[in-house]
């Protein structure tokens, strides 16, 4: 067979790692010097990583993350209470893996949206579903939702995420439709998909913002108890890069 039969052949059925391969190793003067085994095994590598780049690059629109970030940029320098052993065993996905809860805490600037990110990025390269948004929106879209009659579908889409990163908890507290909306979400994640919640309100204040003791009950029961928790501390990390905007951590909360 001809080599740009072969090529479209390839593309046709959708191997285009190979075919690109396949089209480099012909330019290569000492590539028939090897094994036909060895050039195969060459393609089909070739094949498998151009899957896991797009397959990446799928999540990562899927998953809308606020800021580019990745652990490899987290500033572990900066005095601001992140345990450098924790962050990184968390980004290893074993708290994805086993359905719990990770809660990080502090004031604004500190970097808590930044480092949200930065584990869901490290999610989505391990293959796993993410989802970002933050609280106020996803209120804002779950009444309109209930409004059009498509509440229990968009319910569905979240609980599909194997990572949901709820941004901005607490800046406002809540309303008793926003209270039940919440149980909901949180009640068809537990046990079923990993949750990372960032709030500038300390932990122990949750209960207030909820606003009603049985809804305050029922949601930090299934929040807090075992949950991982990144408590940060200091002042706003944004005033140490100030003179240069960057997209690196810490500058962005």
């Amino acid at each position: 067979m001809l080599m740009q039969q072969t090529l479209e052949l390839l593309h046709t059925l959708r191997l285009t790692g190979m075919a690109a391969a396949l089209e480099e190793q012909g330019g290569l003067p000492d590539i028939a010097r090897l094994a036909f085994d060895d050039r195969f095994a060459l393609l089909l590598e070739r094949e498998k990583l151009a899957r896991e780049d797009r397959r990446l690059t799928r999540l990562l629109q899927l998953a809308r993350f606020r800021h580019a970030a990745c652990i490899e940029d987290v500033n572990f320098r900066v005095k601001r209470g992140l345990d450098r052993a924790l962050f990184l065993r968390l980004a290893g996905g074993d708290w994805i893996r086993q359905h719990q809860v990770t809660l990080i805490t502090g004031p604004t600037g500190t970097g808590k949206s930044w480092l949200a990110c930065a584990l869901g990025l490290a999610a989505c390269r391990q293959g796993h579903l993410v989802r970002y948004t933050r609280i106020p929106r996803l209120l804002s879209e779950l009444a309109l939702a209930r409004g059009d009659g498509s509440w229990g579908k968009l319910l569905q889409q979240l609980a599909k995420a194997r990572v949901l990163i709820l941004d901005d908890w607490g800046l406002a507290p809540l309303g008793d439709r926003e209270r039940r909306d919440l149980l909901e979400l949180i009640e068809d994640r537990t046990g079923r998909g990993a949750t990372l919640i960032t709030s500038q309100v300390p932990v122990e204040h949750w209960h207030d913002l909820i606003g009603d003791a049985t809804f305050g009950d029922a949601i930090l029961d299934r929040l807090v108890h075992h949950a991982h928790r990144i408590t940060l501390t200091g002042g706003s990390l944004r005033k140490l890069h100030a003179p240069t905007a960057t997209t690196t951590d810490p500058s962005h909360d």
